[in-house]
């Protein structure tokens, strides 16, 4: 179970730094999705963007890998009136037609990326083993 973690930690760190990178090197199809009630929508695709690729890359050090899983889930969740817009107003992403199977697919996929980014960022066992192990040699000192 160890092995299969580290691979989907690894799948979503590349992923999440792919698509964050995506916001800076073709931004439009990010901003169109936007609602039209939030302000600066380009900025708010860079801002996304620089918290996807952080996130991702947090993911890969044992150090900020707790952090990074939380911050992405801060960030699914930030994310997702502009998935529920999209659907609601049948905007496609880039040039292909708006399949309303996709778009509203989109939207409940975002619970499986929440789920995925906790699961891949929690402690290993053998972490909160040896941290209640550290935890009761101290104890023992006094």
């Amino acid at each position: 179970m160890r092995h299969l973690r580290s691979i989907l930690r690894v799948l979503l760190a590349l992923a999440m730094v792919g698509v964050g990178i995506l916001h800076f090197v073709d931004p439009e199809p990010f901003v169109r999705i936007v609602p039209p009630y939030l302000p600066a929508p380009l900025l708010l695709v860079y801002v996304s963007g620089v918290f996807e690729i952080l996130g991702g890359a947090g993911l890969l050090p044992k150090r900020t890998r707790r952090a990074a899983g939380w911050g992405l889930i801060a960030l699914y969740i930030a994310v997702f009136p502009a998935n529920l817009h999209m659907a609601l107003n049948d905007i496609p992403f880039g040039d292909a037609p708006a399949d309303p199977v996709l778009l509203w697919g989109r939207l409940p996929l975002q619970l499986v990326f929440i789920v995925w980014a906790w699961w891949v960022s929690r402690p290993e066992r053998s972490e909160i083993e040896g941290r209640a192990d550290a935890s009761k040699a101290g104890r023992e000192d006094l």
